[in-house]
């Protein structure tokens, strides 16, 4: 039987009105034409459902390789993630862009399903700004779910490389450890992805790739 996987996007389209925001088109798409390859159904929702709006900045001028394409697609219209049945998946994924750091955290729904997967065993993943779902997430013992993991993420560097950590509801690496995360860092940019038991992260969009890989390793 094929494994279903859950993707869950952002529906935030501006930090300001002075910057736009969105899904980081690479982390969803790379991740999803990885799991269509291995044969999986994938399930694209967000917060509200419908289209996703795409930080201008993970466009460039030239052509998206073409297997993007259904990718591209699913994202037109996702289903509402208060529709989905947590029980019906074998994995989540989250992927980034800055918009996550804005309506996912502290998204109930995505709080439970997040328990869920962590309490039954499932593969999580995510990548980027994707892990700013993970804050303030609790099973149901009272801990957090990133407490003892060991995991990554978009770091407190990198944030200050883009000139927008200013603008930002919290530092993601700061939080997380917090939250009791062994969060490891490499160098900017560089290609970092890190599996816990079934638990996968990867630093940035250098990562989505790989981290797409790790993360069927584990499903």
């Amino acid at each position: 039987m094929s494994k279903n996987v859950l993707m869950v996007l952002t529906n935030t389209s501006e930090i300001d009105k002075d910057h736009p925001t969105g899904l980081w088109l690479s982390e969803f798409a790379e991740p999803y034409v990885e799991f269509k390859k291995n044969g999986y159904e994938v399930t694209v929702v967000s917060p509200k459902g419908g289209g996703i709006p795409l930080d201008p900045n993970s466009l460039d001028d030239s052509e998206n390789p073409s297997e993007w394409k259904e990718a591209e697609e699913e994202i037109q219209n996702t289903e509402k993630l208060s529709n989905v049945v947590f029980e019906n998946f074998d994995g989540i994924f989250l992927p980034g862009g800055h918009g996550t750091m804005f309506d996912l955290p502290n998204e109930p729904q995505l709080q439970d399903a997040l328990a869920h997967f962590a309490e039954n065993n499932k593969a999580i993943g995510a990548v980027c700004h994707g892990p700013a779902g993970f804050v303030d997430v609790e099973l149901s013992d009272g801990t957090y779910l990133v407490k003892g993991k060991k995991m990554t993420g978009f770091t407190n560097e990198e944030e200050k490389e883009t000139g927008l950590d200013s603008l930002m509801p919290f530092m993601l690496q700061t939080k997380l450890e917090e939250q009791g995360a062994h969060y490891v860092t490499q160098g900017n940019w560089a290609e970092h992805v890190l599996t816990d038991g079934k638990f996968v992260t990867g630093q940035n969009p250098q990562s989505s790739q790989k981290a797409a890989e790790a993360f069927v390793k584990v499903l």
